[in-house]
């Protein structure tokens, strides 16, 4: 009897030893692939990354929840066509962004350039004294957008001076409208002029930090709710088919009055009801210092996989059946000297890490949906002094930039996507407990061999 327990727990051992190395195994067939680093001192630091969150609890995922909107394409880029004067370079814009592939543009309608003097005026006198309808630029977008067969993400801030009462020094000039009325009004207006024409609205972008809700007071997830609901009846009351989407939420780890971290953020916003007041939530898909591929997930760590956090904030209050569409996504290849803060990487690795960004989406985050590119262009290189100019796929005069390359041969590739297994994911959530119990049984075994007690036999 005495030898057979010794087997047993031999045996038991041996399969906690296979436990542990089989917890601790990653889905990846290199270093590079798992850490989304090229440097060895980069991988290693981002292996010790790896390991110290994947033997935790993972996030709640529900990837075979049906998602209730979906997008035919993922492909998505963000512009500023309103900042084109040409009408031609405006054509051309599309042109180019339909030859990478993009089927959606999240485009700003810029509410200080469509209603720009006062309430309920439509006339921009900033440039003419006789003044110039302000929605026809506008209009002359979403013809565009119809004529090369694309969908328009209408992006809807930037309120107007005239809406605070305190001077823009003091506010910021992204602050909220001091009667959040002025703003449904003019969200009702977009919503009439382009019905049946535009079908995705978004409602502000970053309300919890970045200066987007005011320099001068605190960013406030309650305040945010309360316009984005008022909003979202205001889109469905003109367009009950149009999709609503949230605000996209800046990645931040911070917690102060100008930045809130978009976890917590999001979760004060459910608290206030927000759940009943949008279609599809909304985040950023910026990967800083490290590739597409990334496997590291840590709530103060900021890179490309960030938005599975939100998804299993989501997924916890109820809301699995909505998508997240990622609002922004890119790699910065900011010049060597200059302000470093969105990360550095070179053109090469911009282009590569870009291919690799949508083929991840598409096949490991079936609860994604578009995902834009920042950004297309900018009409000028007056910004050239600014890290953020060098986001960009094109120059201002339409010279492709690598990255814009490396997306018009995937896009004439065309080659299909094989989905992620669903074993993956369920592995995901088994593997903290795998290694909780292999490690447990090692470590008592390691007990018993230093009391003298024998384990092997």
């Amino acid at each position: 009897m005495h030898k057979r327990k010794q087997n047993i727990w031999r045996l038991v051992v041996a399969l906690a030893a296979v436990g542990l190395v089989l917890s601790l195994l990653p889905a990846a067939t290199s270093l590079d692939d798992l850490t989304g680093e090229e440097t060895a001192v980069g991988q290693l630091r981002g292996v010790l990354h790896w390991l110290n969150t994947a033997v935790r609890p993972q996030p709640a995922l529900a990837p075979d929840t049906e998602m209730a909107v979906t997008a035919v394409s993922p492909l998505g880029v963000n512009t500023f066509l309103q900042t084109e004067v040409e009408e031609a370079k405006r054509a051309r814009s599309l042109e180019l962004a339909r030859q990478a592939g993009f089927t959606f543009l999240r485009q700003e309608f810029t509410w200080e350039d469509i209603e720009v003097h006062g309430k309920g005026d439509f006339v921009d006198r900033r440039n003419d004294p006789d003044g110039v309808n302000a929605w026809l630029k506008y209009d002359h977008i979403v013809q565009l957008a119809e004529e090369y067969d694309m969908e328009l993400i209408a992006r809807l801030s930037n309120p107007p001076a005239w809406t605070r009462a305190l001077p823009e020094e003091q506010t910021g000039a992204l602050a909220p409208p001091d009667d959040y009325q002025d703003f449904v009004d003019f969200v009702t207006a977009v919503a009439t002029r382009y019905r049946g024409r535009i079908h995705y609205y978004q409602i502000w972008n970053e309300p919890n930090g970045n200066g987007e809700w005011g320099h001068h007071q605190p960013v406030n997830p309650e305040q945010y709710t309360d316009l984005l609901c008022r909003a979202y009846k205001a889109v469905k009351a003109v367009d009950p088919t149009a999709v609503v989407l949230a605000g996209a939420l800046t990645p931040t780890v911070e917690l102060s009055p100008a930045n809130v971290n978009d976890l917590v953020f999001l979760q004060r916003m459910y608290n206030a009801g927000a759940a009943a007041c949008f279609d599809v939530m909304s985040a950023q898909g910026y990967g800083l210092w490290s590739g597409a591929t990334d496997q590291r997930l840590r709530p103060n760590v900021i890179n490309f996989p960030h938005h599975l956090l939100i998804r299993d904030l989501m997924v916890r209050n109820g809301d699995a059946a909505k998508p997240i569409w990622i609002s922004e996504m890119g790699w910065n290849v900011a010049p060597e000297g200059m302000d470093a803060h969105y990360g550095r990487v070179t053109e090469t690795q911009q282009a590569q890490y870009a291919v690799e960004a949508y083929d991840r989406i598409q096949a490991e985050w079936p609860w994604v949906g578009v995902s834009a590119y920042w950004f297309l262009k900018r009409p000028s290189d007056s910004e050239q002094n600014d890290a953020w100019y060098y986001f960009r796929l094109l120059e201002p005069d339409f010279t492709p930039l690598p990255v814009y390359t490396a997306l018009v041969d995937r896009a004439a590739q065309n080659e299909p996507i094989t989905p992620a297994p669903h074993w993956v994911y369920a592995w995901a959530q088994v593997r903290p407990a795998l290694f909780t119990l292999s490690a447990a049984i090692l470590f008592f075994a390691l007990l018993r061999w230093l009391m003298g007690e024998e384990v092997m036999g």
